[in-house]
């Protein structure tokens, strides 16, 4: 949260350049997700606990990329863009590694990005939310994906620890678990950087 991008977020002075950036790769990252929990969902048929777990996850994330779609829309966007827009290298960097987890990982490998992604989102949700409303007067409407996300996420971060529980049952895939979170972190936070830059 000490990253450049916070930093100016917070003090009002972020680029809508910038703010819209985030509306383009989390709109692209948000459709990458749906398309991973439903093929986390044929993956894992045959394992109940897990389906459930996935279809859970995916009627909780479907309207997440008109979420982020509706903040662009609100910060200067327009509907083309999000047609033509691209993935940073930083922001596929970081949704190959979410969608490499969910298709090639352990569930608790998986689950453990998700666990640290889910925290992440919570926090710098609540900071977008209220340094919108205080510095860029955007009203609820427009501030909607982080007023959910700040919220929703932490039930999101309780389920993917049960699953992490459940099912890291041996000293190797603690150790990945572990590789795992530490890994997303580092994805997490280049892809902030990665956003400031593309969007200067």
């Amino acid at each position: 949260m000490n990253s450049r991008y916070f930093a100016e977020l917070r003090a009002g002075k972020l680029s809508a350049k910038r703010l819209q950036g985030f509306a383009l790769q989390h709109y692209i990252h948000n459709i990458a997700i749906c398309k991973g929990f439903a093929l986390c969902m044929v993956k894992n048929a045959h394992q109940s606990d897990l389906y459930d777990h996935f279809a859970h996850q995916f009627s909780e994330e479907k309207d997440h990329p008109a979420l982020a779609k509706k903040f662009g829309l609100a910060v200067g966007l327009k509907e083309e863009d999000f047609q033509n827009a691209l993935p940073v290298f930083e922001s596929l960097a970081h949704t190959g590694a979410v969608l490499r987890s969910m298709l090639l990982a352990s569930p608790a490998e998986n689950r453990a990005g998700a666990l640290v992604n889910e925290t992440m989102v919570c926090r710098y949700a609540e900071e977008f939310d209220i340094a919108l409303e205080k510095h860029y007067g955007l009203g609820e409407a427009a501030r909607e994906f982080f007023i959910i996300h700040s919220k929703v996420d932490k039930e999101h971060t309780a389920l993917a620890a049960e699953v992490v529980a459940r099912y890291a049952d041996s000293e190797r895939s603690r150790f990945l678990v572990r590789e795992s979170a530490r890994s997303m972190v580092r994805f997490k936070i280049a892809k902030f950087e990665g956003i400031y830059k593309a969007y200067a």
